[in-house]
């Protein structure tokens, strides 16, 4: 998002390389354009990487793993050792102009709150011990936007400059394009070095008052039904890495992490793979959905959203990269709106974790705080 400005009549400040995929890190950032060749198919995007036909391949897994994957094999490639400062033209020049305003909702609250319930029924009366159920919000625009003007804003608000955006075309999806800020990964690889870093149990940040909102935080460190869980997300990290793994360091506590709207439980997981050691994609396709955008067991979970919510899309899938050596990263596709191939148009989701002991209110009240990461990135 940093490239030169084009040279275009109509538009002679417009960059002129808008990037069709990018990753923003602190640690490291990658950005794209162009494409040589897609897959909705990850083992065929895995088979190019492995006879050398493809350098990288970038893009994005759905929730639904059956699902098309959303991925591409890029004509050009931008490699930055930070995170990324996005173009002049989508900060303060022509394209930093956005008009949005929230179009509807799904469920509408109530609805959300008759969800809830039932499915903390449902986990009390089964063997399901956690369910993730989301809500969405649909923005329209007027004009349309770039969704690399979401991207530019995410990025800029992030405390860490974290940011993504991916073109959804190859699954189908013409012209669309996945767009957030994600804090949690889901897998990094560089190397033997394999690391994640899982967030579940979250609470909402105070502003305004700085005791208050240490206090939030300090009370989601102690609360019995965040650190629960939080340990259905650790377990199934580690049952899953462990095998692949000769040291596998996973700490016996979260930490608290913070964005700019949460306070979320974290925990820190590194490990060494054994030889031969299985790529980032291949790693990123065995880990996700995790409980924390999923639930536990993940079959029971999963049926039990795809009976309730509307298709998630791309939502709680995976964006990321992994190039020939296998090295890459990819974050849990949360914080996220997926703007349509016009961009007239965007959804936004948040979601919440459910457990025996879950309050309805409480968990409306957590999506609506996980929500403002989008909304405030355009002015809602």
């Amino acid at each position: 998002m940093s490239e030169p400005a084009s040279s275009n009549p109509a538009d002679p400040a417009r960059p002129l390389s808008a990037p069709d995929f990018l990753l923003s890190r602190a640690a490291g950032s990658v950005r794209t354009q162009g494409a040589t060749q897609t897959f909705t198919d990850a083992d065929a995007a895995q088979e190019a990487l492995n006879s050398g036909e493809a350098e990288l391949v970038v893009g994005a897994l759905p929730f639904d793993a059956a699902a098309p994957a959303a991925l591409t094999v890029p004509e050009h490639i931008i490699r930055e050792p930070g995170a990324l400062h996005p173009h002049p033209y989508y900060r303060r020049g022509p394209g930093a102009q956005l008009s949005a305003r929230l179009a509807g909702v799904d469920p509408q609250p109530d609805e959300h709150l008759g969800r809830v319930a039932a499915a903390v029924d449902t986990i009390k009366n089964t063997d399901l011990k956690k369910v993730v159920l989301a809500r969405a919000v649909d923005i329209a625009f007027d004009p349309p936007v770039d969704p690399r003007l979401v991207a530019a804003r995410l990025i800029e608000l992030s405390a860490s400059r974290d940011g993504f955006i991916a073109d959804l075309t190859p699954a189908g999806r013409a012209g669309h394009f996945l767009v957030g800020s994600s804090p949690e990964v889901l897998v990094k690889r560089v190397g033997n070095t394999v690391t994640s870093y899982p967030l579940a149990g979250s609470a909402a940040r105070i502003h305004g008052d700085p005791a208050a909102d240490r206090e939030a935080g300090a009370r989601l460190a102690t609360s019995a039904k965040d650190l629960d869980e939080h340990a259905y997300v650790v377990e199934h990290i580690r049952a899953l890495l462990e095998p692949l793994c000769t040291h596998l360091d996973i700490p016996a506590r979260p930490i608290l992490e913070r964005t700019n709207e949460m306070w979320h439980l974290a925990t820190p997981v590194v490990g060494t793979l054994r030889e031969p050691a299985p790529s980032a994609l291949e790693l990123a396709r065995l880990l996700y959905p995790t409980p924390a955008v999923c639930g536990t067991p993940s079959a029971g979970a999963f049926e039990l959203i795809d009976a309730t919510e509307s298709p998630r899309g791309f939502y709680a899938g995976a964006v990321g990269y992994c190039d020939a050596a296998g090295d890459g990263e990819f974050m849990v596709a949360i914080r996220c709106a997926e703007v349509n191939g016009d961009g007239t148009v965007a959804r936004a989701w948040a979601g919440g974790g459910l457990v025996a002991d879950s309050d309805p209110q409480a968990e409306l009240d957590e999506t609506t705080a996980k929500l403002r990461t989008i909304l405030g990135a355009l002015g809602l």
